[in-house]
């Protein structure tokens, strides 16, 4: 599995290259993704621009990527989602449960809300 990894100062954007992300591809997805729990700078952003479908299993596994994320406390959005993908994820009810966003300018938006907002709640 071929992926795009850019490191910003605050968040990582990590873009798959692949068209169709299978359910073979699960263990290689989550040892990349919840590899960045462990880093310093922990936020990550999935831009699926290349990607035009997703097996259900696939979704469902991202949907508890990002699960695993929040419980430790750390962002994770997913941005440029393709319609077919979108589809599959609103078929599994799976879409009102995420962070998506339209665009990464978008995407990065919502890191920055999240941070301020554990902030803020940081005591708690």
């Amino acid at each position: 599995m071929n992926f795009k990894i850019d490191t910003k100062e605050r968040f990582t954007v990590i873009t798959p290259e692949e068209v169709h992300l299978t359910v073979n591809m699960t263990d290689e997805l989550n040892r990349l993704l919840l590899g960045y729990l462990q880093k310093d700078i922990p936020h990550v952003i999935l831009k699926m621009d290349f990607v035009q479908s997703v097996d259900e299993l696939m979704a469902e596994n991202l949907a508890n990527i990002q699960q695993q994320f929040y419980n430790k406390n750390v962002s994770f959005v997913i941005c440029s989602l393709q319609k077919e993908v979108e589809q599959v994820l609103e078929q599994k009810a799976l879409l009102e449960f995420m962070n998506i966003t339209p665009s990464e300018s978008e995407a990065w938006d919502m890191l920055q809300m999240e941070e301020i907002e554990r902030e803020l709640l940081g005591g708690d």
